[in-house]
Parts: C-alpha cells; structure tokens; sequence
C-alpha cells in the first residue's frame, strides 16, 4: 500500500474533503508543516500533496520512496525540479481551476478601490448615518465608473484575458503586456510594451506568474511612471511589486490607489511596510483568497485525484512495455 503525506492541508481550508485521496493507500494529513519536520515527515512517503511548503535537495534526498509530489497550486516555486527530475521523482501541478475565482476576485479590488467601498459601507453602518439628515453621504470622496477607462493587464494568460473579458463588458479599453514576449491576444486587444502601458492606463493588474522576467518588475521607477490618478492590483506574485516602493507612492500622493491580493511573504510580517500606509482606505488588502472559491478548492482536489491517476496508468504502462 502506498503512502500518501499532505504537508500543508490548512492552506486548502478546513471545509474540504481529502477523503478521494484515500482511495490511493495509507493518507497521513498534517495542517502544516515546519522546515525541521519536512524530512521526517516525507521520508517514506511515496507521494508527497503539497501546497506552500518547500521541498529542496536536502528534503527530496531524505524521501527514499518518493515517486510523486502533487502540488496544490499552479506555480512550482516551492519544488527544486531539477533535483526532483535527477531523482527520477514526477512533478505534477494543476492549472486553469482557479481562473474564474482570481477573475472575480480581481474585480472585488477594483471595484472596492475605484468605489471607495469600504469606506462608505463603514460609513453607512456608523452612527454618524442617521445622524446626518441626509440621503448621501460624500464626505469629500468620490468614486469613477470603469466605462471608458484603460485597464493595462500584464500577463495575458488564462486569467489574465478572464479579466479582460470582464473588463470589457464594463466598457473598458483594453491592453496588455506580455510578460513572455509571446502574443497572446489573438487580436482582441493591443499589445503595448511595459512603458505605455503603464503611462496610459487608469488601471494596472498583475496576472503574472513569478520567474527571472517578472521579479521585480514594477519598482520605484514604473510607479513613477504611472499616472497619479492611476491604480495598481496585484493578483499574480507578491514579488512582482516592489512593495514599499509602493507605499511610498501611495503616502506622496503618486498613485491614487492599489489592490493586493499576494505578498512577497506570506503571511505578511508584522512590521512589513503596507502597515506604514498613511490612508488605510488606499490600500485595500486581502489574504491572498483570490484562488480560493469553494468551486475552485473542489476542483483542485478533483484535478490532484486526476494527476494522481494518470500517474499510476502511466507506470502501469511502463511495466507493461517492460514485460514485453
């Protein structure tokens, strides 16, 4: 009977059903997982469900029985591939079951930023409400409609042009960056490199994955080069934005807003600078929920069950060409 280990089954939310991987052998569940309890933990796994936790030479080393590790996200930041394929050890992620849900999530940013959403919805469940007399409550804040706004997407993927479908049926001016060099529009909307797009456009939102081309990407000196009326979301990789830098615009009045969804650490730390931002209400911040629809956490489970199964057939097919 094989062994199955889930590092990090926290990260998947506690409303969840693990079960289906039982059908594969023995499932030892852990909500999280320490770097000192790695080995120990994956040292006679055979496969290995991971989400968030790293999984380096010196751990992969220690799995003398591992033959899969099933990763819980689309991005393999955490796994040392080229050591795992040294070690004859497959790799499998899965893709495409959280576009709706980033999509959607990227829209709760911009909305809550462009209609000042949480300040009002604050403000309509204060005392100060009924107290004023009055049907609307401005408080010297106004908010934009997104009809007729250019929103620059960098990173055309899945999600990206999930984003831009929306965006359009706002009425919204699309454009984009691409982070490969690749097109990817198929001539729905215009190309722009990084320098126009990020001077042109009202809105900037990262669906960006995280690699040696897009650490980093937007630093002091693209914020400087965004309108001052402008707003940036962050719903690709923390890393990509440089994240005092942003704050620092966002304190001298550079920029009129941003939305993140992701961190370069995380959970962020106590003393990170987004808590230095001067107007909380500038700043509009969520845990990095954006994948994480109930449908979406469903469907990854379904896909990992999927990758699991593929992988048996496939071994069972290499034993069968070895017989013959």
């Amino acid at each position: 009977m094989m062994k199955l280990v889930f590092l990090d089954a926290a990260t998947m939310g506690g409303d969840i059903d693990l079960n289906p991987f039982r059908q594969f052998g023995d499932l030892t569940v852990y909500d999280n997982t320490q770097p000192q309890d790695v080995i120990p933990r994956i040292e006679q796994a055979d496969i290995v469900l991971v989400n968030k936790v790293k999984l380096g030479k010196t751990q992969l080393q220690a799995a003398r029985n591992l033959k899969l590790i099933c990763v819980a996200a689309t991005g393999l930041d955490p796994i040392d591939l080229d050591y795992a394929a040294e070690k004859g050890i497959v790799v499998k992620n899965v893709a495409g079951y959280s576009t709706d849900s980033v999509a959607q999530t990227t829209f709760l940013h911009i909305l809550s930023c462009m209609q000042q959403g949480p300040y009002f919805n604050e403000y309509a469940h204060s005392g100060a409400y009924p107290a004023s007399g009055l049907p609307t409550h401005f408080g010297g804040r106004y908010f934009h409609e997104l009809n007729g706004k250019r929103l620059g997407v960098i990173g055309l993927g899945a999600i990206g042009r999930k984003v831009a479908a929306i965006a359009s049926a706002f009425g919204m001016e699309v454009v984009y960056f691409s982070t490969s060099g690749e097109e990817r529009s198929k001539g729905l909307y215009r190309r722009l490199d990084l320098e126009e797009l990020l001077q042109t456009s009202d809105l900037v939102t990262i669906h960006a994955p995280l690699n040696a081309k897009t650490s980093g990407l937007i630093g002091k000196a693209e914020l400087e080069k965004m309108k001052a009326s402008a707003y940036l979301f962050n719903l690709g990789r923390g890393a990509i934005v440089d994240e005092c830098a942003l704050v620092e615009a966002l304190n001298k009045n550079r920029l009129a807003g941003a939305g993140m969804d992701v961190f370069s650490t995380e959970p962020l730390p106590a003393d990170h600078c987004y808590y230095r931002i001067k107007d909380r209400s500038r700043l509009f911040l969520t845990p990095h929920i954006g994948w994480a629809s109930i449908e979406a956490r469903r469907r990854l489970v379904a896909m990992m069950v999927d990758n699991i199964n593929q992988y048996i057939a496939s071994r069972s097919g290499d034993r069968s060409r070895a017989e013959k």
